[in-house]
């Protein structure tokens, strides 16, 4: 094998200017109809453990203070971070499937140009 060559073709498939072909276009809106339930799971995932967390640390005398009130709110905030854990992946799901259902005529008309 030349390597001289297929380095000069991958540099010049790395130049050549881009044609927008339906592949990319049927990507891209795969794409669309997944970013919401991303972001939204990512976000409510993070804020939900930071939540337990929260709670922990109250529970656990790390701050708050020590007192049996500020126990048994770190007790109270950390079910809540957990729910909110427990909820994310259903509330994903259903995000994910109303995404799907928004662009499936569009991915489907575009997948069946591209596979004829």
């Amino acid at each position: 094998m030349d390597t001289d060559k297929i380095y000069a073709e991958h540099l010049a498939n790395e130049y050549a200017p881009k044609d927008t072909s339906k592949v990319m276009a049927l990507r891209k809106l795969d794409r669309k109809a997944k970013l919401p339930a991303n972001i939204f799971a990512y976000t409510f995932g993070i804020i939900a453990a930071l939540v337990t967390g929260l709670g922990m640390c109250l529970s656990m005398d790390v701050i708050g203070g020590g007192s049996t009130f500020m126990f048994v709110l770190g007790v109270v905030v950390g079910i809540i971070g957990l729910v909110g854990m427990g909820v994310n992946y259903p509330v994903y799901i259903r995000l994910l499937a109303r995404g799907k259902q928004k662009y499936a005529f569009e991915i489907m008309e575009l997948a069946k140009q591209v596979s004829e």
